[in-house]
């Protein structure tokens, strides 16, 4: 009988940091296992993902040889499957690789007619568990422990999906509208100081303009004024001195 495969003390899990799509409702992540098969691997050798039903994983038997692997299109009945076969280099400390694997990723899975292993979504949540199987030509060399349970995402049913909105309790509706009430009575007190400071300094630049704007000055000049018609018994004084009244001429002595 063929020896029984090493079991490593390396355990599958999902990764704890949060990861866009870690869990889906047809697919999960796993954290790539670097340099777990270096001492129990040749470069010829195959590392196989098994998938299993969390409550079929312990009646799992490894496969004796490559062509007795279960595949993707036995999940069904025989409540595992094993995929993503890669060569144990790739694993390798030395091998620069993704750090995670998805399970369940490939949707052409279909149109391969079950000849090939497939990495097909997962028919339902779960809870699934894996382990990694090393693989030679004369059958499993080693393999992991079994992983914790992995419970996939539960899609929504329409009909649980409610079409109302959600209404707002009263209270919320009344701090609201406090909270936008005092928000409108800050904004028009900042718009009143700036409004009065903004006031406050044209009346200021208009008063000291004011001074000189509104001062007025007489002036001494004053026009020439203009011949008026000398009135009987005016007589002219010599030009530049204007008009004045003179008496009647006295009679002319008699020669």
């Amino acid at each position: 009988l063929p020896a029984p495969p090493a079991l490593l003390p390396y355990v599958p899990r999902v990764p704890p940091a949060a990861l866009p799509g870690k869990l889906t409702a047809t697919t999960f992540v796993l954290e790539r296992p670097c340099c777990v098969f270096d001492r129990h691997a040749n470069a010829s050798d195959a590392v196989w993902l098994v998938v299993a039903f969390a409550n079929a994983s312990a009646a799992f038997r490894n496969p004796p040889s490559r062509a007795d692997v279960p595949l993707y299109e036995q999940l069904p009945t025989a409540c595992s499957y094993m995929t993503l076969e890669t060569a144990a280099a790739t694993y390798a400390c030395s091998a620069p690789s993704p750090p995670v694997l998805r399970v369940g990723g490939d949707t052409a899975c279909g149109s391969q007619g079950g000849q090939d292993p497939c990495n097909g979504p997962l028919p339902s949540p779960g809870p699934y568990r894996v382990k990694f199987l090393v693989m030679g030509c004369h059958g499993p060399k080693a393999e992991t422990r079994w992983s914790d349970p992995i419970l996939l995402r539960r899609a929504g049913s329409p009909s649980t999906i409610d079409p109302t909105p959600v209404r707002r309790s009263s209270d919320v509706v009344i701090i609201s509208s406090i909270l936008a009430g005092l928000g409108a009575v800050l904004a028009a007190a900042v718009l009143g100081a700036v409004g009065i400071k903004v006031w406050g300094s044209l009346c200021r630049r208009d008063s000291g303009t004011s001074t000189f704007t509104h001062r007025s000055y007489r002036t001494h000049h004053i026009p020439p004024a203009l011949p008026q018609p000398l009135p009987p018994g005016c007589g002219c004084s010599p030009p530049g001195l204007g008009c004045f009244a003179r008496p009647p001429p006295a009679p002319c002595p008699a020669k």
